[in-house]
């Protein structure tokens, strides 16, 4: 949508992004969280994020949030410091108007900017939108672990997409 800003995620958000995510929580198995997130711990969670120096951006329309997408470390150990795993969420039913390209476009290009080398996206599957959206940016499938998530009474593949940036 034309009218879709993108921004760095505030703390004053932390509502917000607990509202996003946990429809996913709750509704979905592309997380494997089963208990709603307070907004406290989300707003941990982006803390966190930030003190790694590491983005959160926001998507808003109309000054509400309507989705996010965010980079964490990928390992603790210092050797994997250029490589960063990368999420996308969206606000139920704001899919497919191209605010999660719109995030991740912006998401990749901070990265690239901060010196990431790699960008790492974790699927629960089946998820073709992020699938979709994962090869649109250039990621390729690097791996697939058969049944390593369970969440409402289902086993869960995860596969693995990297883009060198």
């Amino acid at each position: 949508m034309s009218d879709t800003v993108i921004r760095p995620a505030r703390m004053t958000d932390a509502e917000s992004l607990a509202r996003v995510y946990n429809f996913y929580v709750e509704e979905t198995i592309v997380t494997f969280e089963e208990e709603v997130v307070p907004a406290a711990e989300m707003a941990a969670r982006l803390r966190q994020v930030q003190a790694g120096f590491l983005p959160w951006l926001v998507a808003t329309q109309a000054d509400r949030v309507v989705g996010y997408a965010h980079a964490t470390k990928w390992k603790g150990r210092c050797g994997y410091r250029f490589s960063a795993e990368v999420t996308v969420y969206l606000e139920h039913g704001c899919g497919g108007r191209g605010t999660g390209s719109k995030l991740y476009h912006q998401l990749l290009q901070t990265l690239h900017s901060l010196g990431t080398h790699v960008a790492i996206g974790g699927i629960a599957l089946p998820n073709e939108a992020s699938v979709a959206l994962h090869q649109k940016f250039g990621f390729e499938k690097v791996a697939h672990f058969r049944e390593v998530g369970f969440k409402f009474d289902t086993w869960i593949d995860v596969g693995y997409w990297e883009k060198i940036l």
